[in-house]
């Protein structure tokens, strides 16, 4: 298949640039081509959007509202079409490729209350005749670009939000990953959104590169590694653009000395495993209490080492395989640093057994080190693959120094029975999300979604209220009622008038 570019409300089936081939992890075979779209074609990205905006932000709230309602009943209604997108090109288990359009369809749901929080501020009586006005206005065009692992949470962090407060918005899927922006951008092209509200453009930075000087551009987002995000933020910072960067990820599982075991072993294979361990929310390091660390080191192993690996679109397997070449040598890589650099690897995900038919696939097994230390690369770095390296330490003020002496500071959380380690570990981790007795959490569509430090390179973070307010800015009014029969009055002689008029 041909993976287009979607500008002005067209689908572009021609372009002027090279084209990768995209591949299924699974197998190795080639699904079609994707566009390395120019420079000048990102600008007329831009170009239709800038255009867009100018009828799309003066359009009543309740219409544009109802593009929403309906775009979320286009994903519920073709959920499994979309879900199969996600777990053909970027090899996520059939099952959690549902799960992620499932909570995109909550997070839809959550934008549907924007005009409820979208709503300004008035303040009477400043002084006589004189009235204070906030309203939160859109700033015009917004691009996003995706990574692979993601791409319909990421679309529904970014997209619903801007075009519902007015915006307008220029999206980069991975390259590595485009299908689930293919359909949906169709099924949002049917439901008869304007022409250039959104806009897709498929490429390499490039693309991103024509943004910074672009005047038509008010602010751009992210979801990447934390050099990716660093450096749109110096483009951003630059040429004064809003950024919502949010970056890499190295997160902590503590494990106290009464731990719910079986919740805890279900909770490290699901979200250390889940995905291939390609996410930001994987639970990379494993950190248990002296009490206890034999026995989630024997479990753990052993729980791992029955976790079924093959096509992603196989529903009796747990774990399918990571995103390309690159990614299988990349994770190897690290598996060896750790083993050079004296861990013991407890179990070896490299060249796992899968069947003949899918053996060009790009596979790594659950991998576990223990006797890891917290200045080892393995436990430092985001190894992004299916990678998990347990360390003791000898309470929960040891634990709360390795957390909090990481440079990325997305989640971490705490397996324990004790309101004082709960209290304590939410109180003192230092990392934007924190859970309790669950894997490292996503929050629910209301909450915003994000970490601190390194991971986080921007202004606000995604979902809920922090969304709304990164897509709009605070517009400010103040308005002196004049009587219509004339005169000035006592208003002429006030000096707090003078004042707030002079300022």
């Amino acid at each position: 298949m041909q993976v287009r570019n979607y500008i002005n409300g067209q689908w572009v089936d021609t372009f002027k640039g090279d084209a990768l081939p995209l591949l299924n992890p699974s197998n190795g075979e080639v699904l079609g081509d994707v566009p390395m779209s120019t420079f000048d074609q990102s600008r007329e990205a831009t170009f239709a959007a800038a255009e867009a905006f100018q009828t799309w932000s003066k359009l009543p709230l309740p219409k544009r509202m109802n593009f929403i309602f309906q775009m979320h009943q286009a994903m519920v209604d073709n959920h499994e079409l979309l879900a199969e997108s996600i777990a053909i090109d970027q090899a996520k288990h059939i099952a959690e490729a549902r799960g992620e359009v499932q909570r995109v369809v909550e997070i839809l749901q959550m934008a549907c209350t924007i005009p409820a929080l979208i709503q300004g501020e008035t303040i009477t009586g400043i002084a006589n005749n004189i009235h204070g006005r906030v309203t939160k206005a859109p700033l015009g065009v917004f691009c996003g670009v995706a990574p692979f692992n993601f791409p319909a949470l990421v679309f529904g962090w970014f997209i619903p939000f801007a075009i519902a407060t007015g915006n307008t918005f220029v999206y980069k899927p991975s390259s590595d990953s485009p299908l689930f922006m293919q359909r949906m951008m169709q099924l949002i092209h049917d439901i008869g959104l304007p022409a250039g509200v959104v806009n897709i453009i498929h490429g390499n930075r490039t693309v991103v590169e024509a943004w910074y000087e672009d005047d038509n551009v008010a602010g751009l987002c992210l979801v990447g590694s934390t050099p990716t995000a660093k450096a749109m933020a110096e483009g951003c910072g630059r040429n004064g653009k809003k950024a919502m960067l949010l970056g890499g990820a190295k997160n902590s599982l503590v494990v106290m000395e009464d731990a719910p075991m079986d919740l805890l072993i279900e909770n490290i294979l699901i979200s250390g495993y889940g995905s291939a361990g390609q996410r930001c929310l994987a639970s990379s390091n494993i950190i248990a209490v002296s009490e206890i660390y034999d026995d989630v080191v024997e479990r753990l192993v052993d729980a791992s080492r029955d976790v079924t690996v093959g096509d992603a679109m196989n529903p009796d397997i747990f774990m399918g395989p990571v995103i390309n070449a690159a990614a299988k040598k990349r994770i190897e890589g690290y598996i060896q640093t750790g083993v050079d650099e004296g861990a013991t690897l407890a179990l070896d995900g490299r060249n796992p057994s899968v069947p003949k038919n899918i053996s060009n696939g790009f596979y790594v097994g659950p991998t576990v080190f223990t006797d890891v230390n917290p200045e080892m690369v393995i436990a430092e770095e985001e190894i992004f693959g299916p990678v998990v390296s347990v360390m003791k330490v000898g309470c929960i003020n040891g634990a709360l120094r390795v957390v909090n002496a990481q440079k990325m500071g997305n989640g971490a959380c705490i397996f324990t029975q004790n309101s004082y380690y709960t209290e304590k570990f939410i109180e003192d981790a230092d990392v934007g999300m924190v859970g309790v007795n669950v894997g490292v959490c996503a929050p629910h569509p209301y909450l915003p979604f994000g970490g601190i430090k390194d991971s986080l390179v921007g202004n606000n973070k995604v979902q809920g209220k922090d969304a709304i307010d990164f897509f709009t800015h605070n517009k400010t009014a103040t308005i002196r009622v004049v009587d219509p029969e004339g005169g000035t009055g006592a208003a002429s002689k006030d000096n707090s008038v003078r004042s707030c008029v002079a300022n």
